[in-house]
């Protein structure tokens, strides 16, 4: 056991020392591979990153990712967010609702986080910056709709979740569902709150609406007619919706293996970019040209951990945690906490995806044995991820912002921005906790289970 208690200060010496993660996991794992095995190490490892390379629900996320590519790169998303802020530009703080509405659709129709909030910063700070809004607000608006990739269905981080605690897809994204709704609700009502004091203490302010500030741009928003409006909706709003419900109804009531349905997104994009014109052999290379980018990263990172835990558990690692478990007498619900605490902590070093890769085999059987829902405990763990990934300070989506925001826009103002969101997402997770229906009730009354 003493080469298992090694390998994750091991594990956080290599990245903090700037080594790429999927590297530092395969350096660990060779590290403790010949430890264990000697020089049949290499065998050994090449079976673990065969098997998360044949791994077959792991290929639908180069197609969610291509799907996400093609909606931005064909500027369809630009004309979703313009639809946003047209229909709520009269409310307070009306284009921090439109950012979020913008984060929790495209969320469902990329299922990236990262490129989720560079594409909605890029297309949200300018236009709220012209209606003078408060940077913090600005900041915490875009990394909160940002992160909504993590929870709103399909989600990348919930197929590998599913693929690594051998659960259904389906279900694990059925019972994200109302949770993620839930948490987009609590945002739109703080900001909607926070807009309606800011308009009261000083009409003419950051909280008030683009009708009352008279901003530059304003009149571009407000002087459209309901007719145009309606319109624009149907052209730009609906046929994504559309492409959301194709995906997740094919997904959700059986019709289509995950890999399926990804690859009926990303058709339905590249059909989308046709129709509206926008289609062009550039376009469709740059997206090929991320996709391939940005799956090469997750997938190696995959066979990379896969790699670290399989010499972790032949070291004895699963004997470590469960001496360790068994030794605190924690009890199911503290068990559940203790697990839980582990993710928020990893999420300050790790990425998502090593974060998954090492908690998710770990936890899995001391869950099932347990007899606790796994998809109630798998939405309990996806929205801590959500919630470290916006923690200070070594928050995700900070550095994310910060790489497109302008040079007027602090890290101090993103930290006192993202505040709110977070203690909104620890209250979501309160809920779900205490009510675990409602992570359950949905998987459950779904037909293909």
């Amino acid at each position: 056991m003493l080469v298992a208690s090694l390998m994750f200060p091991a594990l956080f010496a290599l990245v903090l020392a700037g080594i790429p993660i999927a590297f530092s996991l395969a350096l660990v794992a060779a590290a403790a591979g010949f430890a264990r095995f000697g020089m049949l190490a290499p065998a050994q490892l090449y079976g673990s990153f065969y098997s998360a390379s044949t791994n077959f629900i792991l290929a639908a996320i180069p197609m969610f990712v291509l799907m996400g590519a093609i909606l931005e790169r064909s500027g369809i998303a630009e004309r979703l967010f313009k639809v946003m802020q047209l229909w709520m530009a009269r409310l307070p703080n009306g284009l921090a609702i439109a950012t979020i509405a913008m984060g929790a659709v495209f969320a469902a129709a990329a299922g990236v986080v990262g490129a989720v909030e560079v594409m909605i910063g890029m297309m949200a700070i300018p236009a709220m910056q012209r209606m003078r809004y408060d940077n913090s607000l600005i900041a915490g608006t875009i990394c909160a709709g940002g992160s909504l990739g993590t929870m709103i269905p399909p989600s990348v981080i919930a197929v590998m979740y599913a693929s690594l605690a051998q659960m259904s897809v389906g279900e694990l994204l059925a019972g994200m569902m109302l949770p993620g709704l839930l948490m987009v609700a609590l945002f739109v009502v703080y900001i909607l709150v926070d807009g309606s004091i800011a308009r009261r203490r000083q009409p003419v302010s950051l909280g008030a609406s683009a009708l009352e500030t008279g901003s530059a741009g304003a009149d571009e928003l407000l002087d459209v007619s309901l007719a145009d409006k309606l319109k624009l909706t149907a052209t730009s709003l609906a046929p994504i919706i559309a492409l959301i419900v194709a995906v997740l109804g094919s997904l959700l009531a059986g019709i289509a293996s995950p890999t399926e349905a990804a690859a009926v997104g990303a058709v339905g994009a590249l059909v989308l970019s046709i129709a509206y014109r926008r289609f062009s052999f550039a376009m469709l290379r740059e997206s090929l040209h991320i996709t391939v980018r940005i799956s090469a990263m997750i997938l190696l990172i995959v066979a990379a951990g896969t790699m670290f835990m399989g010499t972790f558990a032949a070291n004895g690692g699963s004997s470590l945690i469960r001496s360790a478990v068994a030794g605190a007498g924690l009890g199911d619900a503290g068990m559940i906490v203790f697990f839980l605490l582990i993710v928020f902590l990893l999420g300050f070093v790790l990425d998502w995806t090593a974060n998954v890769l090492i908690c998710v085999p770990l936890f899995t059987p001391f869950i099932r044995s347990a007899g606790i829902d796994p998809v109630w405990f798998g939405t309990l763990v996806i929205i801590v991820i959500q919630t470290s990934y916006l923690t200070p300070p070594m928050a995700s989506s900070i550095f994310y912002l910060k790489s497109i925001a302008p040079s007027d826009m602090t890290y101090g103002q993103m930290c006192r921005g993202v505040v709110p969101f977070i203690l909104l997402q620890v209250a979501t997770l309160l809920i779900v906790a205490l009510f675990p229906a409602l992570a359950t009730w949905l998987p459950s009354q779904i037909v293909g289970f």
